[in-house]
């Protein structure tokens, strides 16, 4: 029924829809707001390199090392970036729970 490339495409409207509601409740730390963004990043970098790995070499981007690992970087910065928001995150509530430990 769908190729990858038509599920990869289709999957796109929720993850808009997921950022949409993370950036409007905001109460996502930041930084890890920035790392969900970053992953948007992510894909518009992969879709060229695919196309230009396909046309170039003729193989797909996953074969061409020096072109999937660029690409991949992103997916990286963007793992990194959640990881240290959510940190950065559970300390500044665990700081305000030492201050206010009757708040919830």
């Amino acid at each position: 029924m769908f190729s990858k490339d038509n599920l990869f495409a289709v999957s796109l409207f929720p993850y808009l829809g997921f950022l949409w509601f993370l950036t409007r409740s905001q109460e996502t730390p930041r930084l890890a707001l920035i790392g969900f963004y970053v992953l948007l990043v992510f894909v518009a970098v992969t879709i060229p390199a695919g196309i230009y790995a396909k046309v170039q070499y003729g193989e797909a981007l996953a074969n061409i090392d020096w072109l999937h690992g660029s690409a991949e970087s992103f997916l990286t910065l963007s793992n990194i970036l959640v990881v240290l928001g959510f940190r950065q995150g559970i300390i500044e509530y665990q700081k305000k729970q030492e201050k206010n430990p009757t708040d919830n």
